[in-house]
């Protein structure tokens, strides 16, 4: 007898709470298999696609696309089980192993499963009534479920001046997209991705590519309609302003930075440095060979070393206990903005690493993060932050440290400005460093001391020598 289960929106760590569909990847009908991704979602961390850890027919689904939903809340229901359980493919069972029929995976982790990655499968569509015993068995009530998809009967043509929201016709070869964010964007519209000539590498299509192809002027209709005057603006209306949710990526990092406000008393250092012996240093390593070296990865080695001699600043506080916790490792994060928003992805054991290793990390992460395809796991977990704002071509600020974490290290734009260099005034590379940091777990000397070591690395990379 066929039994209907219903999968929730699992628990997905690190405090979310929430997340919002971007694609549904089965329909009501579906055959899936277990541990099979259905549906695409995406938190304030990561977009991720969700598994679902039973195999069967998909016979209800819940949230359309945009939908916010809770941990917890129904995602689909699926018929497991088959009154005839070797059936043909086609029918309940019938495409599925027998293991796969009647039993989960206990798969509850988003982007995570107990057992080998299921293999995409095509769509196998079963028409069917389920049943246990002599009462028909009916899904949960959805909040607000995804009918079946119909045929779509033909339509008039879209009057001039006006968008098409009929679907594009099957694409012949493959889009070049990586980014959910890029194809939600495009499908929202009714943007053709096939028609754009992408501006990234190779030919990408970029966010900009598609808000450039909903800027393009339409034709204006031959006929302008008759339309009603609009009331009259009051002040109460125009001052209200547009309103815009406070979520998503947007809304974690808002709670983030206020918790981190409400709890550490932070303070910040600052320094000038005269960063041409690093940049000569970077130049000179490059010159001979291998994989290029960026100076992010130099800048991290400088701070894995910094933290080995000041491990008062790789720690954290706990506030129950009353106690700080200094870590033995260095799990550094770096500030990455992205289309969705400031993310601070982490290397992990970055004190284990080599400028090489570093720099292929960061480059790895960085594409994640553009793409959306950051796991929770790559952005939790950092003890310590490194935040290159120098990239905007501003020279300081005060940044909020990344709750939990004791420091962060801030790096201004590398500019070049009349310096005393032995003794006489020369143009030199300057760059600025600030440190902030949790009051809690040290003072103003600390502070002093690993900021001046970073400096004077920076200054003169041999520095570093003693340290390895």
């Amino acid at each position: 007898m066929a039994q209907v289960l219903e999968f929730k929106l699992p628990d997905l760590g690190e405090g979310l709470t929430e997340a919002e569909i971007v694609r549904w990847l089965v329909a009501v009908g579906d055959v899936v298999a277990v541990d099979q991704p259905v549906v695409e979602v995406e938190t304030a961390k990561a977009m991720v696609e969700v598994p679902c850890p039973y195999g069967g027919v998909v016979t209800a689904r819940f949230g359309e696309e945009g939908t916010e939903l809770p941990v917890g809340a129904p995602l689909i229901t699926v018929a497991v089980g088959s009154p005839d359980p070797a059936g043909p493919a086609g029918e309940p069972g019938g495409d599925l192993a027998p293991d796969e029929r009647t039993e989960g995976s206990g798969n509850v982790l988003v982007g995570y499963g107990t057992q080998a990655p299921a293999r995409r499968r095509r769509r196998v569509r079963a028409e069917i009534t389920v049943t246990d015993g002599a009462t028909p068995a009916a899904p949960a009530t959805p909040t607000a479920p995804a009918a079946p998809a119909a045929p779509t009967a033909p339509t008039a043509p879209a009057a001039p001046g006006v968008r098409a929201e009929a679907a594009p016709p099957a694409p012949q070869g493959p889009v070049p997209v990586i980014s959910p964010l890029v194809r939600k964007l495009a499908r929202d519209n009714g943007v053709d991705l096939r028609a754009l000539r992408g501006s990234g590498p190779d030919g990408l299509i970029l966010r900009a590519d598609v808000e450039a192809a909903l800027r393009v002027e339409m034709p204006a209709p031959t006929e302008a309609p008759t339309l009603a005057p609009a009331p009259p603006l009051t002040p109460a209306a125009a001052s209200e302003g547009t309103r815009v949710p406070l979520k998503g990526v947007r809304g974690a990092v808002a709670e983030k930075l206020s918790r981190s406000r409400r709890e550490i008393p932070d303070a910040t250092c600052w320094v000038d440095a005269d960063a041409t012996g690093l940049l000569r240093a970077r130049a000179a390593m490059n010159a001979a060979g291998g994989p290029k070296i960026s100076l992010v990865a130099l800048l991290a080695r400088i701070c894995a070393a910094a933290l080995a001699r000041f491990p008062e600043l790789n720690s954290y506080v706990d506030t129950e206990a009353r106690e700080i916790v200094r870590l033995p490792g260095v799990h550094l994060g770096f500030a990455a903005q992205t289309e969705r928003g400031l993310v601070v992805p982490v290397v992990r054991d970055a004190h284990r690493r080599d400028a090489e290793s570093l720099t292929a990390e960061f480059a790895r992460l960085t594409e994640a993060a553009r793409a959306g395809r950051l796991t929770p796991g790559e952005l939790t977990g950092g003890t310590f932050t490194l935040n290159n704002y120098g990239v905007f071509g501003v020279d300081g600020s005060t940044p909020i440290i990344n709750h939990p974490e004791a420091a962060m290290l801030g790096v201004g734009r590398i500019v070049p400005r009349p310096w005393v260099h032995e003794g006489e005034l020369a143009v030199r590379q300057v760059v600025q460093l600030s440190l902030t940091f949790d009051h809690r777990v040290c003072d103003g000397g600390t502070a002093g001391g690993f900021l001046r070591y970073v400096a004077d690395c920076v200054e003169a990379p041999a520095v570093l020598l003693r340290t390895v």
